[in-house]
């Protein structure tokens, strides 16, 4: 029996973090929608609009098509390596292993179906009509709350759930959560904000960093 993890819950972001690229970027040229990507990331960065307002026109993108479009495109996105065998190896150890996301259900529940994650939290905020999807509705993204509902639900205690992510919303859990690691991420603040910075192509390298990594006390 493999030594278990110090963490009984581990939560992971999906866009950048999993992706060696933005995933809606990927929908966004499949569908012919770079420029508005890039116009509502650039009115992020400048903080023109907030965080739920930049969410849902990433899923506007997908406005119109079908879950099956998106699914295709979530299959060719690039990916870490060793996903699948991460997640069965934190699980051998003792631990549960949840999606934490800002994508819409559908793209969570492709990534728990295709990888093994035992649980996901996302935001539902596209109806969907036979498999086409309609315009995001009543958004409003908060991954802590996102957090707490799936220590809830795995009964564990907020000390023993650690959080990976590369981006700002993901700070704001690391500062809840009993750990917070930063994989690959490009931005030196949330590096400095996690407890454990890592870069890797082999999310199976998780493994071993979260079994050296001490909840804080």
């Amino acid at each position: 029996m493999p030594e278990r993890f110090p963490w009984r819950l581990v939560t992971v972001d999906i866009d950048g973090t999993l992706t060696r690229v933005h995933g809606w970027k990927e929908i966004a040229s499949t569908f012919h929608a770079l420029a508005a990507f890039e116009s509502t990331n650039r009115r992020f960065a400048a903080h023109e609009i907030g965080e739920d307002a930049h969410l849902a026109n990433l899923l506007d993108i997908a406005t119109g098509h079908t879950v099956g479009e998106v699914e295709a495109v979530l299959e060719r996105t690039p990916k870490l390596e060793g996903i699948a065998a991460g997640i069965a190896a934190m699980r051998e150890r003792g631990a549960r292993v949840a999606l934490l996301t800002h994508n819409p259900t559908y793209v969570a529940d492709w990534y728990r179906r295709t990888f093994g994650f035992d649980d996901s939290e996302a935001v539902a905020a596209q109806t969907l009509d036979h498999g086409q999807i309609g315009p995001p509705t009543r958004l409003h993204a908060d991954k802590r709350v996102g957090f707490r509902a799936l220590l809830s639900r795995a009964g564990v205690s907020t000390t023993l759930g650690v959080h990976i992510g590369d981006g700002w919303s993901d700070v704001e859990v690391f500062r809840i959560a009993g750990g917070g690691v930063a994989l690959n991420s490009g931005s030196a603040e949330v590096n400095r904000a996690a407890d454990l910075a890592l870069a890797t192509n082999d999310f199976r390298d998780v493994v071993e960093a979260l079994a050296r990594l001490a909840p804080r006390t």
